[in-house]
């Protein structure tokens, strides 16, 4: 990558470690969560940092720290499970969202550390760490909160099927590390799948739920995922078939900033105002802060 995307890949990392999960974790009616919440700029910080020094054993400490506090939060997910004992569709994405920060926190160690983690060059674990925040923790995150917030009927089961693609979709593409472009492509086509259905569910069912300004931002992060998804279904197809595809600066650019900002950010927000003046539910459960579906704001009911 060039000195420019890497500068900007660096500022979609910090957008994650400093905002988004902290957001995304404030969604969660997990015990232990809200603590780490509000211990997150002891994580957040030094992985910020360790982006800004030279690579090597400087920049590798800081990143050690912000791994540390990614693999805490994935230490959740089994917890999470063995209380609940659920395996529903809103469950899945919300355990595939508390595990995949550390997928990123792992690689951002390796990358800094300049150590070829799986064989893979410093460059592939860079623009890892970005998508495990994106891609794996708020895609799923959102994708189980539409799932828990879609009315009875073909919306409900448009969410649940979102709520396994994106999923099954992340960990698709992971495994196309491994085992090549034509499987990171059924990734990118099960989690693109996943991510309209996340958008159309958004924009027909919850969107009008919302006051005017949550309404905006619900719109936009669905209408943002409908571009957004197929420059990573061309970059992907490109890179499998050997056909012309975006460069990753061009991707980091479009595709990576309209899902960071677009996307992700607006997400999150609209999501805390919709849950903001609501109680959270029995923390016995472990369930969502979302209640199944949000009330209409007043002048939806008027």
């Amino acid at each position: 990558m060039g000195k420019g995307t890497t500068e900007l890949v660096d500022l979609l990392v910090l957008l994650g470690m400093g905002a988004v999960v902290p957001l995304g974790l404030a969604l969660v009616d997990e015990p232990g969560l809200a603590r780490i919440r509000r211990l997150w700029p002891l994580a957040a910080v030094p992985g910020a940092l360790s982006l800004w020094l030279p690579r090597g054993g400087l920049a590798t400490g800081p990143a050690v720290v912000y791994a540390l506090g990614t693999l805490v939060i994935a230490l959740h997910a089994p917890l999470r499970l063995a209380r609940t004992r659920s395996v529903a569709p809103a469950e899945i994405a919300v355990l595939t969202a508390l595990a995949a920060p550390s997928v990123a926190g792992v690689a951002l160690v390796a990358e800094r550390s300049g150590y070829p983690l799986f064989g893979f060059e410093p460059h592939i674990l860079a623009l890892t760490v970005p998508h495990f925040h994106f891609a794996g923790f708020t895609a799923a995150l959102v994708a189980g909160l539409v799932c828990r917030a879609a009315a009875p009927g073909p919306a409900a089961t448009a969410a649940r099927c979102a709520a396994l693609s994106v999923p099954a979709g992340t960990l698709l593409v992971l495994a196309g590390y491994f085992l090549g472009n034509w499987w990171q492509f059924a990734g990118a086509l099960v989690l693109t799948t996943g991510m309209w259905l996340v958008g159309l569910v958004t924009w027909r069912e919850l969107r009008p739920r919302g006051d005017a300004v949550t309404a905006r931002l619900l719109a936009l992060s669905s209408a943002v995922l409908a571009l957004t998804m197929v420059l990573a279904l061309w970059w992907a197809l490109g890179r499998a078939a050997g056909l012309p595809h975006p460069t990753l600066g061009w991707m980091a650019a479009t595709h990576g900033v309209g899902n960071a900002l677009g996307f992700a950010l607006c997400a999150l927000l609209a999501w805390r105002r919709l849950t903001a003046d609501r109680p959270a539910p029995d923390r016995t459960h472990g369930r969502l802060i979302t209640p199944d579906r949000p009330t209409p704001a007043p002048e939806a009911r008027r």
